[in-house]
């Protein structure tokens, strides 16, 4: 176990200190854990999170049918005249982002409002790296509001027998949702004093994008109405999403090829999916199914589950604060899904309700991602958006936004569920 964590924990310094080079040392430290057999050969493929590749690479590939119809353009022409500064665009797209990752997929939603953003960037003039990164750390945020928002709730819910309603609502009490709402509030508070240096006032040119291609729009819209209902249907093979962005990406690319009959209407579109950040989360994949094959994951679960001495509150507080640090560097779903049995097997034998213990382990790993470039999917898909229109993200750009932003939102909900759940 130790030599697995020692190489894991020296990956993630040479991707944060390397960072043009994420790629590549995530895959090699990937090559490693296999070559050394701490990844056993039958469990590679079982590693993979097939959905989130399959559901990056269709997304990405109809933003890029949706850039190139110009309609990106104008819903930023549509947003510009309706806000005043650089300020309020930027704070609106990122509690936009937000709403709709409350009932789809994080990494999705960062792919579909990540365009309008750019485009108001370059209308303004303005760097978009700020901007994109509180658009995806927001979009991680409401992943724990609903019980369709992601993996990660649908476990919890999974785990209390919770209904959707029963994020809204549970045993008479105002539910997590609310939790995750009042620390959306405060975080966008403190985007908008992030913000505060972008005043400049947006100029009303009067001329709005002319769009003459809607069918990419339906395209995307009817991804995102397809991954809402998907969310609701019970027992669905788990790469139900990642299908459904595939499939109409495909369709898009007849479409295409039939209107202009050149292959090239097919390929320049391909060429737009960013195998660089697919890669990183290849190479993720690969770390997190090796130390999760050597016990570290086990360990530090039962590590946390020890600690409290006894005392709910103590308990309930190392929870939350080490779901937070923990996240920040490995992905959050092996980790619930292992946190949640034995923080369940704690609760009984304490003889206490586990409710305040799992709603602090969602909201605690839910927005642990948010404190490093490389915690969340959402995040290495942000940065990759950014890169491919030559925009280099330095660690002290993201920290600038996803610390202080982690911080005000998970104080917020870690005080109201003690307050409404734990007391």
């Amino acid at each position: 176990m130790i030599p697995a964590l020692i190489i894991f924990a020296v990956t993630y310094v040479l991707m944060l200190v390397f960072s043009k080079y994420r790629c590549y040392i995530a895959l090699a430290s990937g090559i490693v854990f296999i070559a050394t057999g701490m990844l056993p050969f039958g469990n590679i493929i079982g590693a993979f999170d097939f959905n989130v590749i399959l559901m990056i690479a269709g997304t990405m590939g109809l933003v890029s049918l949706f850039i190139e119809s110009k309609m990106p353009s104008l819903l930023a022409d549509l947003l510009m005249e309706r806000v005043k500064t650089v300020q309020m665009a930027a704070v609106s797209l990122s509690l936009f982002a937000g709403v709709i990752s409350a009932f789809v997929d994080n990494v999705a939603t960062v792919l579909m409002i990540a365009p309008i953003a750019l485009e108001i960037c370059k209308k303004l003039k303005t760097n978009p790296v700020p901007v994109i990164i509180a658009i995806a750390v927001s979009s991680n945020l409401q992943g724990a509001a609903t019980l369709v928002g992601d993996t990660t709730a649908i476990m919890l819910g999974s785990a209390l027998d919770m209904s959707f309603v029963d994020f809204f609502v549970y045993h008479g009490k105002a539910s997590i949702f609310f939790a995750v709402e009042l620390g959306a509030v405060i975080s966008a508070l403190i985007l908008f004093i992030q913000f505060n240096n972008k005043k400049d006032r947006i100029p009303k040119s009067g001329t709005r994008t002319v769009v003459t291609d809607l069918i990419p729009t339906y395209l995307l819209c009817g991804t995102l109405l397809l991954l809402i209902i998907a969310s609701f249907i019970p027992e669905k093979p788990y790469i139900t999403n990642g299908v459904i962005c595939c499939i109409l990406f495909a369709v898009g690319l007849v479409i295409s090829f039939v209107r202009k009959k050149t292959f090239s209407a097919v390929t320049a579109h391909l060429k737009e999916i960013d195998f660089e950040t697919i890669g990183i989360l290849v190479g993720l994949f690969l770390m997190i199914g090796a130390i999760e094959e050597q016990g570290v994951i086990k360990a530090a679960a039962d590590l946390l589950a020890k600690a409290g001495g006894g005392n709910l509150f103590v308990l309930y507080t190392i929870i939350v604060w080490a779901s937070v640090v923990i996240s920040a560097f490995i992905d959050n779903i092996p980790y619930v899904a292992t946190m949640i049995p034995v923080l369940m097997g704690l609760a009984t034998t304490l003889g206490v309700d586990p409710t305040p213990f799992l709603f602090g382990l969602l909201s605690g790993a839910t927005l642990g991602g948010n404190c490093t470039p490389i915690g969340a999917s959402a995040n290495i898909t942000g940065i990759g958006i950014l890169r491919r229109e030559g925009y280099e993200v330095k660690n002290s750009d993201f920290f600038k936004i996803g610390i202080p932003f982690t911080l005000a939102a998970i104080i917020p909900a870690y005080i109201y569920i003690w307050l409404v759940y734990g007391i």
